[in-house]
């Protein structure tokens, strides 16, 4: 098969190294990739969203399959112009990819079919949205943007003075841009949270191994929320007993609502929980696979993946029995100093290796260029080192250790991922 991955990060470099392992595989293509992507696939200088070049690429090579990894070309209907030209494209179609492109959307979904979520309302008036905040009167209060932001457009108020600013930020500066035209808010939610994906292929869904996602800038979770700096599988919190809660009162109802509003979601869907006194909440969709939650779990993964892909496509993902290493897996993301505001670009990598630097560990490539014979900087978020352990304490001491041998000026990481509170 020759595979297109569409997609310049982490998550798609998670991928693309995944697909290699499958003997099914003959060729792979990333649009456009990144420097890492480079030595691992054949990187085509096509944007993430252009549909037509895409199109075009794929009939031009013969390409059997497109993967589509990130929320914005899927909520621009991609999957809906590569199947209407006879493409066989891995993600939902754009009325599905809407369960992340709106919040407002999924929350009123929620709300309809009563599958547990944090209580909420929407505003497209900053003014009623501020009325409304100061009626209620409970801090810390969780105020976000309708539409996709970049992993970013959630903000935690811890006061009125923050909540006002919030709803400035977003409504009236726009710092999300038309995404912030409408926003949600909704309570503060206490507890654990789980990162958890499924494969679903509209009828059944199969969860894959949990995760724990690090959000915040800084250690002890302080600083501006990012797009993740680091994670952890399985997650400590989520244990059999609560999966089953989460499959009978969440996954399963997800599925079934989609299904009730004519939006069937094929692909992979991410529910981002939070283990509350009183039982697990969704505190948001995602219609893709998670960044950087991918490069921990799928390296946990020993069924062939274009197997499971196919099985979507074919709406017959119940006949396949999916498995999993019992191993922990630990990423640590090294991000650029600024990061997630502004931060320098071009800065030379010193330290890589084919190899990840320490046995058992891989080093995934989110923001790189390879340029004059050198890898160099071009994202906030640089490098997700990721390692295996028969323990989480022996993943993260790999990770630590791989960690230490990369360098660039200014590199920033956590010292804290899978510390658990």
């Amino acid at each position: 098969m020759k595979i297109l991955v569409i997609g310049s990060g982490g998550r798609e470099h998670a991928i693309i190294r995944k697909l290699k392992e499958s003997p099914k595989v003959e060729k792979i293509y990333a649009a456009p990739g990144n420097g890492g992507i480079s030595r691992d696939a054949e990187c085509v200088a096509i944007s993430a969203m252009d549909k037509e070049g895409i199109v075009k690429f794929s009939k031009e090579n013969e390409i059997d399959l497109v993967f589509v990894a990130p929320d914005d070309p899927l909520a621009a209907g991609m999957v809906d112009v590569l199947m209407a030209n006879g493409i066989r494209a891995f993600g939902p179609m754009a009325n599905a990819a809407v369960i992340e492109s709106s919040k407002v959307f999924s929350k009123n979904m929620m709300k309809k079919y009563h599958i547990p979520t944090a209580d909420y309302e929407t505003f497209d008036d900053p003014a009623r949205a501020m009325a409304y905040i100061e009626e209620r009167g409970k801090y810390p209060v969780v105020i976000k943007a309708d539409g996709l932001a970049l992993g970013k457009g959630v903000i935690i108020a811890g006061d009125h003075e923050e909540a006002q600013a919030a709803v400035r930020e977003i409504m009236e500066d726009k710092k999300f841009g038309d995404s912030g035209n409408r926003i949600v808010v909704e309570e503060f939610l206490t507890g654990p949270e789980v990162s958890v994906l499924a494969f679903t292929d509209g009828i059944s869904l199969k969860p894959m191994v949990s995760s724990k996602d690090h959000k915040r800038a800084y250690d002890n979770d302080e600083g501006l929320n990012t797009g993740g700096m680091g994670t952890i599988s399985p997650n400590p919190f989520y244990t059999p007993e609560i999966a089953e809660v989460c499959r009978r009162t969440i996954f399963e109802p997800t599925v079934a609502a989609m299904n009730s509003e004519n939006r069937t979601f094929k692909g992979c869907l991410y529910f981002g929980l939070m283990l509350t006194p009183d039982g697990p909440r969704v505190i948001e969709y995602n219609a893709r696979f998670g960044d950087p939650e991918t490069q921990v779990v799928l390296p946990r993964l020993k069924t062939d993946l274009v197997d499971i892909i196919e099985a979507v496509i074919d709406g017959k993902l119940s006949q396949l029995q999916i498995e999993w290493s019992e191993e922990a897996t630990a990423c640590v993301v090294m991000a650029s100093g600024g990061y997630p505001l502004s931060y320098p670009k071009g800065l030379e990598i010193s330290g890589l290796d084919e190899n990840g630097q320490v046995p058992g560990a891989t080093v995934y490539h989110a923001g790189t260029k390879y340029e004059n014979g050198r890898f160099v900087t071009s994202g906030g978020r640089v490098l997700g080192v990721t390692a295996s352990g028969a323990t989480l304490q022996e993943a993260l001491e790999k990770a630590y250790r791989a960690v230490g041998k990369i360098s660039f000026e200014g590199a920033h990481y956590r010292t804290d991922i899978g510390k658990i509170r």
